[in-house]
């Protein structure tokens, strides 16, 4: 067995991916397909990412931090509510400001690999 498909049998199968920017969105695609993920829906805003988890029911989301005016932070608390494990990735850094209840929720920086990706689900985990 591949070292991807053994990462592949710990990966959620059906992933949600927040994302404003459209060639972020689709190299987060490429590379949890490639990490064995099955489905992965793409949602631009926060209304679409909401009429995702109305209609999909997702293993994992995961939340781009910014998205423009809006952060993703008041849809990580609709997913945990839910029960919807979530990692959040970010373009600046250290210097993010996460409201107190999700200092210690899984996060990375872009750009992102497939490593930093698939740690997200085990710290979610």
């Amino acid at each position: 067995m591949t070292e991807v498909n053994a990462l592949a049998m710990a990966l959620p199968e059906t992933v949600l991916v927040l994302e404003d920017n459209f060639i972020i969105a689709m190299e987060a695609e490429d590379i949890l397909l490639t990490l064995g993920c099955r489905t992965i829906v793409i949602a631009a805003t926060l209304e679409e990412a909401q009429a995702a988890i109305e209609a999909t029911l997702f293993d994992f989301a995961l939340l781009d931090v910014n998205l423009g005016q809006q952060t993703s932070f008041d849809f990580a608390a609709t997913l945990k509510a839910r029960g919807i494990a979530f990692g959040f990735v970010s373009g600046y850094g250290e210097d993010e400001v996460f409201p107190a209840e999700f200092r210690t929720a899984p996060r990375t920086l872009k750009p992102f690999t497939a490593d930093s990706l698939s740690s997200l689900f085990f710290s979610a985990g």
